[in-house]
């Protein structure tokens, strides 16, 4: 996968329902090359399906953890995009302090949640990672 292929997949998470002309326009390439960049993705196993998002409490029984990410060095833009493909990942934070990144992960069920978990793990650029999982939220008033 190369950064086209990574754009590409970070313009489709944000909106899956984008049409080929819109994502070429977007990429600056034409959309024979969009059409063959979402077919190899998609025969390749990297797209698994089209999804919609949901607002949070419509899906109550649905895991949601929060993983921080220490990168490797100066390799913070190269994860981003690696990470903004990654499917089970639905928001993706520059923080400071111990970690460089916060991503909000989201998952139906624990397998689904580690498989998540290890796919991004194995990235290069990322140093270490710990995950905690949201259990309960309050409101203040």
């Amino acid at each position: 996968m190369d950064a086209l292929d990574q754009q590409l997949l970070a313009l489709l998470r944000v909106d899956a329902r984008a049409s080929v002309a819109q994502l070429a326009a977007k990429l600056q390439v034409s959309r024979g090359t969009v059409t063959n960049r979402i077919a190899k993705l998609e025969d390749a196993g990297v797209i698994t399906g089209y999804t919609v998002r949901l607002r949070p409490d419509s899906v109550p029984d649905e895991i949601t953890a929060w993983m921080s990410i220490t990168v490797d060095g100066n390799r913070t833009r190269e994860v981003v995009s690696i990470l903004l493909g990654e499917p089970g990942i639905t928001g993706l934070f520059d923080t400071n302090g111990r970690w460089d990144l916060l991503a909000e992960i989201r998952s139906p069920n624990l397998n689904e949640l580690a498989e998540v978990l290890e796919r991004v793990r194995l990235i290069k650029g990322i140093a270490s990672t710990e995950t905690s999982i949201h259990l309960q939220s309050y409101k203040l008033s």
